[in-house]
C-alpha cells in the first residue's frame, strides 16, 4: 500500500479513520490514528460536551444547553492540542458537516486550532474554500455519494476560487450515519460503493489526475481495502472499526452496545438532518416507531436543516440529545450510528493492533 498525499500533507498507510460525532473521535481516537500512520480525524460536532461538559458551562450549572455552548470553540481547541500530545506534527483532520448552522465559523475555528485537512460531507459544500482562504496549507476534501455530485463541487470551486479539492472521498450506501442517497436508492446496485468508485474516479480524471479518490462505507478489512485500491480509489476511510478500538472517545457503554449487534440490529433510518442513517434498532427506536420517543426541546439547534426542531418532531427524536446520549452511554434513549457490518466485531483491538492488521504488518 502506497502512502496517501493530501494536498501538502503525506500519510503514511492510505487509512482515513471517519469523523464520528458526537465524541466517538476526539483526541484519543484521532491522535492515536495519526501516531501510528493513518489519518486520525476529530469530529467537530458537540464539542461543548467535552470533558464532561466543562465547556457547556449553562449545561453544567443546570439551566437549558444554549447554541453556542453545544459547539464551543475552546472545547476544539482543546481537543487538538490534546490530540497533537499524542500525534506530534503527523497529519491531522476535521470533519465538519455542511449540515451544521454556522459552518463556516467553526471551519475558520479548526483552521485557527491546527487542522492540516478538513473532511466535510451531509450536503454539498460548493462553498467551503471561502472559509480558509487565509490558511492556504490546509486541504480540503468533500464527501460525495456521485461523480456528478462532484463535477458539481469542482466547477463551483474552479470559477470562484481558481482550485479544486485536494482529495474527495466517495461514501457508498452501507456506511454508519448519515447517506447520500434517498432510503429506496441506497439499495440499488449502481449505487454500491464498488460502482461509484470506477464512474467517481473517471470523473475526478477530467478535473486532475493527480487527485487522490478515497472510497469509504462498509470497508471492514485488508481485503476490502485492497478490493477498492484495485477499483481506482488511492485510499480508504473507515469508521465503525475506529469506534470499536480501545482508544474510541466513546463510552464503554457505545463500544459494547456495537459489540452486541446482530445483523438484523443494524437499519436505515430517519434522521431531521434530512437523510437517511445507518444505525443500531435501539429502545430508542423502538420509542420512535411508537411514537413514545422523548420530548423534543431543541436546546442546541445543530443542523440547518432541521428547522429549529421541525424535522425532528417529524421524525421522533432530537439528533443532538439522542447521541448526546449515546456518548455518555444511556443505552435507553442514545442514538447509536453503525456501519453495516458492525455485526462482525466480536472484540475490541487497540488503534495500533487494527492498522498492522489492516496494512498486512
Amino acid at each position: 500500500m502506497n502512502p496517501l498525499k493530501i494536498g501538502k500533507h503525506t500519510i503514511k498507510h492510505p487509512i482515513i479513520q471517519g469523523g464520528m460525532g458526537l465524541g466517538i473521535s476526539w483526541d484519543r481516537l484521532a491522535g492515536n490514528v495519526s501516531k501510528h500512520g493513518g489519518l486520525g480525524v476529530i469530529s467537530a460536532v458537540g464539542t461543548g460536551y467535552y470533558e464532561n461538559k466543562k465547556y457547556a458551562k449553562k449545561l453544567v450549572e443546570g439551566r437549558p444547553l444554549s447554541e453556542k455552548d453545544f459547539y464551543n470553540k475552546d472545547a476544539l481547541f482543546k481537543i487538538f492540542e490534546n490530540a497533537r500530545k499524542i500525534c506530534g506534527d503527523a497529519p491531522l483532520g476535521v470533519n465538519i458537516l455542511y449540515a451544521i448552522n454556522d459552518y463556516g465559523r467553526v471551519v475558520r475555528d479548526a483552521c485557527e486550532a491546527g487542522a492540516d485537512i478538513i473532511i466535510t460531507g451531509a450536503g454539498l459544500p460548493t462553498d467551503m474554500p471561502e472559509f480558509t482562504k487565509d490558511f492556504p496549507d490546509v486541504a480540503l476534501v468533500p464527501i460525495v455519494s456521485t461523480d456528478r455530485a462532484f463535477k458539481v463541487i469542482a466547477k463551483r470551486w474552479e470559477k470562484r476560487y481558481k482550485r479544486l479539492p485536494d482529495a474527495v472521498i466517495v461514501e457508498g450506501p452501507l456506511s454508519g450515519g448519515h447517506q447520500g442517497f434517498k432510503y429506496e436508492d441506497c439499495f440499488k446496485e449502481e449505487n454500491q460503493l464498488e460502482n461509484l468508485i470506477p464512474k467517481v474516479r473517471e470523473e475526478v480524471d477530467k478535473w486532475d489526475k493527480n487527485i487522490p479518490v478515497i472510497a469509504a462505507g462498509g470497508i471492514w478489512d485488508r481485503e476490502d481495502i485492497l478490493k477498492f485500491l484495485s477499483l481506482g480509489a488511492q485510499g480508504v476511510q473507515m469508521g465503525t472499526r475506529f469506534a470499536l478500538t480501545y482508544e474510541c472517545d466513546a463510552s464503554d457503554e457505545f463500544k459494547q452496545t456495537l459489540l452486541n449487534a446482530k445483523k438484523e440490529d443494524i437499519i436505515l433510518m430517519k434522521s431531521p438532518v434530512g437523510y437517511p442513517a445507518r444505525g443500531i434498532r435501539t429502545p430508542l427506536i423502538e420509542k420512535v416507531e411508537k411514537r413514545e420517543g422523548p420530548i423534543i426541546k431543541c436546546i442546541s439547534n445543530c443542523v440547518q436543516p432541521c428547522n429549529r426542531g421541525e424535522e425532528a418532531r417529524k421524525v421522533g427524536y432530537c439528533i443532538a440529545d439522542r447521541l448526546a446520549d449515546a456518548y455518555e452511554g444511556n443505552k435507553d434513549l442514545g442514538l447509536y450510528f453503525s456501519g453495516a457490518y458492525a455485526y462482525k466485531a466480536d472484540r475490541l483491538m487497540h488503534v495500533e493492533e487494527l492498522i498492522k492488521e489492516l496494512i498486512g504488518e
